[in-house]
């Protein structure tokens, strides 16, 4: 299935039913009087949440939705039936605008949760809403209102734990796969990360964190460079950033510059996910003698400032990635105790390895 995750949807509430003119006629009843019903009202348009959805392609080529008009009153005094309720489903981690207006309407974040995108059209009035003392045969009605028509513009934004950050061929697909049941395409040739990517990681039976591998990001991304303008979206939810650096690039690139490419786009970007927790983790040192490991990471360590925390991992074969696991997860519960958004979260962690 395509990985879709924007588009714009037209949604038309249902129209309510018009309300009747109508007598009541029975034998011996000469003087029977208005018994004319109302319309039904017409049906709204929900958007729920539904946790087994990760993209929009539902969305793809329907674009037009509608509910259901409410039905005409009729005699007897009886109520038109209402038109039903229409409700589309979108994965969690949507975000709902106004196309008009660009104003954000709601974020579905939970499972079920019902979003009231387009109400239904009020019920018109049978003549019986208006006899009185001295109209007792009123021809009177009231037409059904239309229901409410929108133009919405849908912006999934994958819900996880953890993000990767990093240059193509960082090794960002090689880690999730190392460390989760997912299985990104993995290459030697950069832009194989085409969607983002979803995994689990599973610490124990009960403790576990999402992680997203998510693509496309070199210089100028923030302008629309490469994929990363399509994808850097994807960032902002997350808890916390693993910056994954390729330390034996083969172009002999300088790492640090890598670093400082993804911090100038994100910053480019919204300036809100430079405050983010970001991680940095020297990945390939396996691809370097062990002679000249531990110098590298402290030369590319020292260039950058960095004053966070560091984790040196060899993601295909594994190396480092547990202990790298363990204090993700301990991190991720620390934060869910807490009720502010994780830009505020201070950019500090007390290991290094």
């Amino acid at each position: 299935m395509k990985f879709v995750d924007e588009t714009t949807i037209h949604v038309q509430a249902g129209k309510g039913g018009d309300g009747i003119t109508s007598f009541r006629r029975e034998l011996a009843v000469p003087f029977g009087g208005p018994n004319g019903g109302d319309g039904g009202d017409g049906g709204s348009v929900y958007l729920v949440g539904n946790v087994n959805l990760n993209t929009l392609a539902d969305f793809r080529y329907t674009r037009q939705f509608k509910a259901e008009n409410g039905q005409t009153g009729m005699g007897s005094d009886c109520t038109g039936r209402g038109g039903a309720d229409l409700f589309l489903q979108v994965p969690l981690g949507t975000a709902v605008y106004d196309n008009d207006t660009q104003e954000l309407i709601a974020d579905i974040t939970t499972h079920e949760q019902q979003l009231l995108v387009a109400k239904g059209g009020y019920h018109g009035l049978g003549n019986t809403h208006f006899k009185t003392s001295t109209n007792r045969a009123p021809r009177k009605f009231t037409l059904g209102k239309p229901g409410e028509a929108r133009h919405l513009r849908l912006e999934m934004k994958v819900l996880a734990d953890v993000g990767l950050l990093g240059l193509p061929n960082a090794g960002k697909s090689t880690l999730i796969r190392s460390i989760s049941s997912a299985k990104p395409k993995v290459a030697d040739y950069p832009f194989t990360t085409l969607y983002p990517n979803l995994g689990v990681v599973r610490i124990d039976s009960t403790h576990s964190f999402v992680v997203a591998d998510i693509p496309g990001i070199i210089a100028g991304a923030a302008e629309g460079a490469g994929l990363g303008l399509q994808f850097l979206r994807h960032v902002s939810r997350t808890r916390l950033l693993l910056h994954l650096v390729d330390m034996a690039p083969f172009d002999d690139s300088d790492p640090v510059d890598a670093v400082r490419i993804i911090e100038n786009e994100l910053a480019k970007y919204d300036a809100v996910l430079t405050g983010y927790a970001r991680w940095l983790v020297l990945n390939k040192l396996d691809l370097i003698p062990a002679a000249e490991s531990e110098a590298r990471c402290a030369d590319v360590i020292a260039r950058l400032q960095w004053n966070g925390p560091v984790y040196r991992i060899a993601a295909l074969k594994k190396q480092g990635t547990a202990q790298l696991c363990f204090d993700i997860m301990h991190f991720v519960e620390q934060q869910k105790q807490t009720t502010h958004d994780p830009a505020d979260t201070p950019d500090s962690h007390p290991l290094d390895h």
